[in-house]
């Protein structure tokens, strides 16, 4: 608390990026070693005659091991991956439960590790982020502060996991900050370079995400790359439509988590069985293709058994890419964890050498097959993540291809746009987004989406019942201070009552003998249900003109929203948002 107290805003916030982006980055590198250990010792200290068996046992028992830690130890943890940073920043002010600075590091490593199909980035995205939301938290920072440290946690964990610092900062502003506004982003670059130089200095180049580009750039061969691009994009809708599937399929299964799990982890090794670079993260077999090694790609499948045809390669290879999207969503659904990152820069890959390699079979002239390759990495992670620049500079970083950025945008745009015609919004966002649970890039549907029905509520409301007579009515108006009644009976709403429509007849005396409540009430304009949304409930007021609306929750009544309320707080919101 002393620097806090001690040294200005702006120095503050540059010493927080440093030690956020060095936390979260040491995060990210404990958890690639430790999966990496994982692996080596069950590949290196567990032995078996046949390879195969590891592809039958390990899987099934990251999945179940990954459950039971889920079960056991974190179970309030509901949401998963970039959809959960997402609403705790619209929804939670930022605030991201402490357990998840290491809940997603032990699972995601149980799951990868033992072969789950897979990527780690968004777990050590979801680790950075809560990082610096709890740092924020230590120090009281407010809601802008927090969510900024929050965002620079998250883009140093992704620096971190490729050592790629400006894709960091890229995954921070296209993904995590759309419709967050903000001036000072110093502490989100600082800390992404923080994670990608603790990375480096760590790490050894064997355990990097890195490729050499092979080919010069040669813009005779751009009709290759927009034909890569509209496969890459139709790919990337094949890729969420299945994940979609699989999810609504594991969501109905009237299973318990852990027979989900036993099942999913299951189907999960047939897949691994049957196609080998399922099982992991799936870097190794792309490295493999970018170096020219096929040969090792296939060795350890089922075409092992049969000569060598460079048409058996391309079949295997599409089965990889048609099957990834199934062995990933069974991962994650089942009771895995992890993301789409890695299996969609795998599936770009694999889809990248494939139409290369068709390009060569039919003798097309000077194909450039690493490049088609690193290029579909970013192309298809462009079209699954809704992220192109991520990707672009991603794969530009990872594989040195700087010289690559034309076709790499090409690529990724093209992708992009067709997986935007398809659907607007990214399908992991679209229900959170249709819910208002999320920013989106409409920037008041976002304040709006920070008021909250309950909050707004005014419940010192006075009532009446239907039966009172008129003289009751007249009595409990002279006691209040508002210009309108609710009128109940039992505790159900049945009509409104408000002075204008009684102050024609208040002075009457000759009239209250044949008045009551019931022949002065009227039914309400529209009412708020409990659960209403504030889009919904401004649009109640604008369609009905009028300034104050009855809340009901079922048929009973809540309480009053009053338009002006929900206006002040708007610009209370405004203001703060935009300070």
């Amino acid at each position: 608390m002393w620097v806090r107290n001690n040294v200005s805003r702006s120095q503050f916030l540059l010493l927080s990026g440093i030690f956020v982006g060095l936390t979260s980055g040491l995060a990210g590198v404990f958890l690639k070693s430790l999966v990496h250990y994982i692996e080596y010792l069950i590949h290196d200290k567990v032995h078996f005659e046949e390879q195969v068996i590891y592809y039958m046992l390990f899987p099934v028992i990251g999945i179940v091991l990954t459950t039971l830690a889920s079960i056991t130890f974190f179970t309030g943890e509901k949401r998963k991956g970039v959809p959960a940073i997402l609403y705790e920043i619209a929804q939670n002010s930022s605030l991201v439960a402490s357990t998840k600075m290491y809940s997603q590091i032990v699972q995601s490593a149980l799951t990868v590790g033992f072969g789950g199909s897979a990527g780690l980035e968004s777990p050590i995205a979801v680790t950075g982020s809560a990082i610096g939301s709890n740092f924020a938290r230590t120090y009281k920072l407010d809601y802008r502060e927090r969510t900024l440290l929050l965002a620079a946690g998250a883009s140093a964990g992704i620096a971190a996991a490729f050592n790629a610092p400006m894709a960091g900062i890229m995954f921070a502003f296209e993904i995590l900050l759309t419709g967050v506004v903000f001036t000072d982003f110093i502490p989100l670059v600082v800390a992404a370079v923080c994670g990608s130089l603790l990375s480096k200095i760590i790490l050894n180049e064997a355990t990097l995400f890195q490729f050499r580009t092979r080919h010069p750039f040669d813009y005779t061969n751009i009709p290759y790359y927009i034909i890569l691009g509209i496969c890459c994009g139709l790919y990337a809708r094949y890729f969420v439509v299945i994940s979609q599937q699989v999810e609504h399929f594991f969501k109905h299964l009237k299973r318990n988590r852990f027979q989900k799990a036993v099942i999913g982890g299951l189907m999960l090794s047939v897949l691994c069985v049957l196609l080998p670079p399922l099982f992991g993260e799936g870097y190794q077999s792309v490295k493999s293709l970018a170096n020219g090694q096929v040969q090792s790609v296939v060795s350890v499948s089922f075409l092992k058994y049969f000569p060598y045809h460079s048409w058996f390669i391309l079949l295997f290879l599409g089965c990889v890419c048609i099957f990834k999207a199934f062995a990933t969503s069974i991962t994650i659904n089942s009771g895995g964890v992890g993301g789409n990152f890695a299996p969609s820069l795998v599936c770009g890959g694999t889809l990248g050498f494939f139409l290369a390699s068709v390009y060569v079979q039919l003798g097309f002239p000077n194909v450039p097959v690493n490049n088609l390759l690193i290029v579909g990495m970013a192309g298809v992670m462009s079209g699954v993540m809704y992220a192109p620049l991520t990707a672009i500079f991603l794969i530009a970083e990872a594989s040195s291809g700087y010289d690559l950025f034309i076709p790499l945008m090409i690529v990724s745009v093209i992708s992009f746009v067709i997986s935007k015609w398809f659907s607007p919004i990214s399908p992991d966002l679209k229900q959170l987004a249709e819910e208002g649970q999320i920013f989106t890039t409409e920037h008041d549907r976002n304040l709006l989406s920070l008021l909250h029905t309950p909050d707004l509520i005014e419940k010192n409301i006075q009532t009446i019942n239907v039966h009172a007579s008129f003289p009751e009515l007249l009595d409990l108006v002279r006691q209040g201070h508002r210009n309108f009644i609710a009128v109940l009976e039992n505790s159900t709403l049945v009509g409104i009552i408000t002075l204008d429509d009684i102050r024609p007849v208040m002075f009457n005396h000759e009239m209250y003998e044949e008045l009551d409540v019931e022949k002065v009430m009227k039914a309400p304009p529209a009412t708020i249900q409990l659960e209403d949304d504030m889009r919904s409930i401004i649009r109640k007021f604008d369609d009905t003109n009028t300034w104050n609306l009855p809340v009901v929750a079922g048929e009973n009544f809540v309480g009053f929203i009053s338009k002006s309320t929900v206006l002040n707080q708007y610009r209370e919101l405004l203001k703060g948002y935009s300070a």
